[in-house]
């Protein structure tokens, strides 16, 4: 079972930039396709972007498409987030994900994720 650790969340202004870091336990790291998802308070848990395990394919939410950025370390266990160009929309609980099944490689359904971590929380001020 894969573990994974969310950080590098914080509070910025509307316009700035984050940068999450997913570590992941485990030598099968570099074999797991991974994605990224986010909850506000009293919404559901909605896709932000994906990405294969070799980094050579991503998808992304239309809400983030052209500011956000998904890629990753396979030597270092680790996936990113870039965000840049926030808005206050963007503020939620950020959380990484391994997709169970690579041949379920595109669902954007949490429920074919497994590995939650604690999350980190991104607030975005107007």
């Amino acid at each position: 079972q894969v573990q994974l650790a969310e950080s590098g969340g914080g509070s910025v202004q509307a316009g700035g930039s984050l940068r999450l870091s997913c570590a992941a336990s485990g030598r099968t790291f570099k074999w797991i396709h991974m994605g990224w998802f986010r909850q506000a308070p009293g919404k559901e848990r909605d896709f932000v972007a994906a990405i294969t395990w070799t980094g050579g394919d991503t998808v992304y939410a239309d809400s983030v498409k052209g500011r956000f950025t998904v890629s990753r370390d396979n030597p270092k266990n680790t996936v990113y987030l870039q965000m840049n160009s926030l808005k206050p929309e963007d503020t939620a609980v950020y959380y990484c994900a391994a997709l169970a099944r690579t041949t379920d490689w595109g669902t954007k359904d949490p429920g074919n994720y497994y590995g939650w971590g604690q999350g980190t929380q991104v607030t975005v001020s107007s």
